[in-house]
């Protein structure tokens, strides 16, 4: 169900926890449900990953809002 939910909610600004919620709705036909867990931290800007991560990991940046969507995925 992730990318399903994943392509709704494509370049939507979740402005609201509430709005957020709505995914935990979802679930599909065969009964799976979605559990939606709201990080409240504060989390630092500009802080650098490990340098091992960045060796041992190539990130592909989405078409789509880039700066946001990536994946790290294993060298290979």
């Amino acid at each position: 169900m992730f990318p399903s939910i994943t392509r709704a909610c494509q370049g939507v600004v979740f402005h609201t926890v509430e709005i957020a919620r709505y995914m935990e709705k979802a679930k599909a036909h065969t009964g799976l449900k979605v559990t939606v867990a709201i990080l409240a931290g504060t989390y630092e800007t500009g802080k650098q990953c490990a340098a091992y991560l960045i060796q041992n990991r190539r990130i592909v940046f989405d078409d789509f809002l880039p700066r946001w969507n990536y994946r790290a995925l294993p060298h290979g």
